[in-house]
């Protein structure tokens, strides 16, 4: 059988996840200018992150769970039209609503993608479901770690209306999922394959007692790294006393390994178990965490990429942990907690943000670098006893 056409299906959805996270975190880099231009409290600031990310965690869930009943192969392209909107209203913007606005539109096109995005993922893995997970979700954090260097590069130095430029990015995204759509389409119109008789035997309490647990999993990660993504910048200028571009680079070096630790983490779940993988990424992170607020500059870039790399691993490994504890409802369990995860991060620059104008950014650094000991929730997440599929290729076109 020929494989080759899952393969530019996966490179292609990570390609556009690629683009789509790029624009999210240029939104987020491009902090600095939107706090001087239109004179912002770290208050404010949060409140940008969590009008985008709020609008991503209510409507995906949403969004995965009406496409498990009604497929829209290129509603993908759709939700990048929401974010070239976004972005053409965020460089347009005079007041701070019109910001908020603006950020609410990018969320909403993330809370289009992403569920179907990682439907399309699971469809052309070929059994392979975590390497396929860590495929679609690297091509998100390599276009996070780019973001900042975009800023650096065009943003902070041509103001905001520049950041019109990168609705083509966006235009760019559409064209490649309509692509993706035909091919979605087409898999939907062949016979359905008999359903596979694995699966888990454990009762619905402990299901939905697992499910809690990977929900306090991901509070920890996604604060944590809303502490991270949002703030650092502020935090490097604040306690070493750099320039702006020296804290968009550490931001890159961080995120970067974010990316790195999401393209292993699929795989090796798949060899080692998910379990394994999500107790070592989360909890494993702690004594790194508690040391970073305390260390010089050099050490904390070090400190920050092994963190960055460590915890990034979970997230893969959660999800399709969640999707074989949930079996049929990939859509459902993608939008959860996808959604879950922008909505925690929002939560987390909304709050975090507020900490910050009382207590410093500092502070709320220290504070932070105690969130990873909630991994210790790992030990109750069971092991699902899952026959491991014979690894077929992948769906051809």
């Amino acid at each position: 059988m020929n494989t080759s056409a899952a393969y530019r299906v996966l490179g292609a959805i990570s390609f556009s996840h690629f683009l789509n996270d790029t624009m999210q975190s240029l939104l987020i880099a491009s902090y600095p200018l939107f706090k001087s231009g239109f004179d912002l409290s770290f208050a404010q600031i949060g409140l940008i992150t969590l009008s985008f990310q709020f609008t991503a965690s209510l409507l995906q869930p949403l969004v995965g769970a009406y496409t498990d009943r009604h497929p829209k192969p290129f509603s993908l392209a759709v939700g990048m039209g929401f974010t070239l909107i976004g972005l053409l209203l965020l460089s347009q913007a005079t007041t701070f609503p019109m910001l908020l606005l603006a950020a609410a539109l990018v969320g909403s096109g993330s809370s289009i993608f992403h569920p179907e995005a990682s439907r399309v993922a699971r469809m052309a893995s070929g059994g392979q479901h975590g390497l396929a997970q860590s495929i679609f979700q690297v091509g998100g954090n390599a276009g996070q770690a780019f973001g900042p260097l975009l800023a650096i590069w065009i943003v902070l130095p041509h103001g905001q209306k520049s950041l019109a430029l990168f609705s083509l990015i966006a235009l760019l995204g559409m064209i490649v999922l309509s692509g993706v759509g035909v091919w979605y389409r087409r898999q939907h119109r062949k016979p359905k394959a008999a359903a596979s008789s694995d699966g888990h035997d454990l009762p619905r309490g402990q299901v939905l007692q697992t499910l809690a647990v990977l929900m306090a999993l991901m509070f920890s990660k996604f604060f944590y790294l809303a502490s991270i993504s949002s703030y650092l910048i502020f935090y490097m200028m604040a306690h070493y006393h750099v320039a702006t571009s020296v804290a968009q680079y550490h931001l890159f070096y961080f995120l970067f390994a974010v990316a790195a630790g999401t393209l292993l983490g699929g795989p090796i779940g798949d060899r080692i178990g998910r379990k394994r993988v999500i107790w070592i990424s989360i909890l494993g992170i702690a004594p790194f965490t508690l040391a970073l607020p305390y260390v010089g500059l050099a050490a904390s870039a070090v400190l920050s990429v092994i963190i960055g790399f460590m915890l990034a691993s979970a997230f893969p490994a959660i999800v399709v942990y969640a999707q074989e504890l949930m079996p049929g409802r990939t859509g459902t369990v993608s939008g959860l907690f996808f959604g879950l995860g922008f909505g925690l991060g929002g939560i987390g620059a909304a709050v975090l943000g507020g900490l910050a104008d009382h207590w410093g950014i500092v502070a709320v650094y220290k504070l932070c670098s105690f969130l990873p000991l909630i991994g210790l929730l790992a030990v109750f997440l069971p092991d699902l006893h899952r026959a491991r599929p014979t690894v077929s290729a992948p769906v051809s076109a």
